[in-house]
């Protein structure tokens, strides 16, 4: 099979308000996905109709060529799922969780007691096995909650903002498991606000903003959208900074930053670009007191393809997303 998730025209409506709206996306097998946007922008309702937890108010969504409205059960069976917050009952051990969510997923006892040894020693849990869940890390916690989700072997890996809260080591830690689930021929659905986890893991990435895709590709062809090189220049003061975007307009798409003092200058030259901006800034006598360059990062575009950073939420239909249930792959 060509692709393990195909989403057409993909639309879910609360009420009035348009969480999805004709979305459309696949994601080949074996692929890691990057589904990206702010809070509300319609990654978790979009997750929420793949794992059959919600109804499409219309469109196509299929996963393992099964329609997710007509066979839930059949998508359930096949699928894993690890949501913002684990899921895991904190008055049982991590042994007892793994054994619990097998049971449910009808695994015999011989298969399931070799598979829950070793997801807990795939993710560094063998030591806590026999310990209640609430005295566990938070990051303890986002990895028993994975493993749960991996104890039937999943062919396709929901993963919504699975990070979340967790510092950097436990990100890295989880960023490597996954790398490792796809090297073994899972696919993997990923939403996250966090565009560096997106550029680290992701094959493809689809943008969303109210519930719309507004651009689609390879973190490399999305960051090529704004130009090679990003220069910022800083300023004494605001006013020598607007002087000095006017200077640099000449050379490429230039902006003053939030902080009112720095310049942002987008250039398809590459780094030889610093050199006319110093000559640029010289001939007008504007002396910057810093200039960096940098390649542009999925911020940048993000930024640019919405106007808000990936971080801001969106109230109104944060609080719509914020309603829902977890369920694990079987049932």
């Amino acid at each position: 099979m060509d692709n393990a998730i195909v989403v057409e025209g993909l639309e879910k409506r609360f009420g009035s308000v348009v969480a999805l709206d004709g979305v459309s996306f696949s994601v080949p097998t074996g692929s890691v996905l990057g589904l990206l946007g702010p809070n509300g922008a319609g990654k978790t309702t979009a997750v929420r109709v793949l794992t059959t937890i919600l109804k499409r108010t219309g469109g196509r969504a299929e996963v393992l060529g099964i329609d997710v409205g007509t066979n839930p059960q059949g998508v359930r069976e096949r699928i894993g799922l690890a949501g913002q917050y684990a899921a895991v009952d904190e008055n049982l051990t991590g042994h007892e969780n793994l054994w619990l969510v097998g049971k449910l997923s009808h695994l015999d006892p011989k298969t399931l007691r070799v598979r829950n040894n070793e997801l807990l020693e795939r993710f560094d849990l063998t030591d806590a096995a026999a310990r209640p869940v609430r005295t566990y890390s938070g990051g303890m916690r986002r990895r028993l909650d994975l493993a749960a989700a991996l104890v039937h072997r999943p062919e396709v890996l929901f993963l919504d903002e699975p990070t979340t809260g967790l510092d950097p080591q436990g990100r890295t830690d989880l960023w490597r498991v996954i790398q490792e689930l796809v090297a073994e021929g899972a696919t993997v659905l990923l939403t996250t606000q966090y565009l560096e986890e997106a550029d680290h893991l992701a094959d493809n990435i689809v943008v969303i903003d109210h519930g719309h895709v507004i651009a689609e590709g390879t973190s490399t062809q999305l960051k090529n959208r704004l130009g090679a090189t990003i220069v910022e220049v800083g300023f004494c003061d605001p006013a020598t900074a607007e002087r000095g975007r006017g200077v640099l307009a000449a050379l490429g798409e230039s902006a003053v930053e939030p902080d009112g003092q720095t310049v942002e200058l987008k250039s398809l030259d590459g780094a030889r670009v610093a050199i006319d901006v110093v000559r640029a800034l010289d001939g007008e006598q504007i002396e910057p007191v810093s200039l960096v360059l940098r390649e542009p990062t999925l911020d940048d575009v993000f930024l640019s393809l919405t106007g808000h950073t990936a971080e801001e939420p969106e109230p109104e239909e944060e609080a719509i997303e914020g309603r829902g249930r977890r369920t694990r792959g079987a049932a």
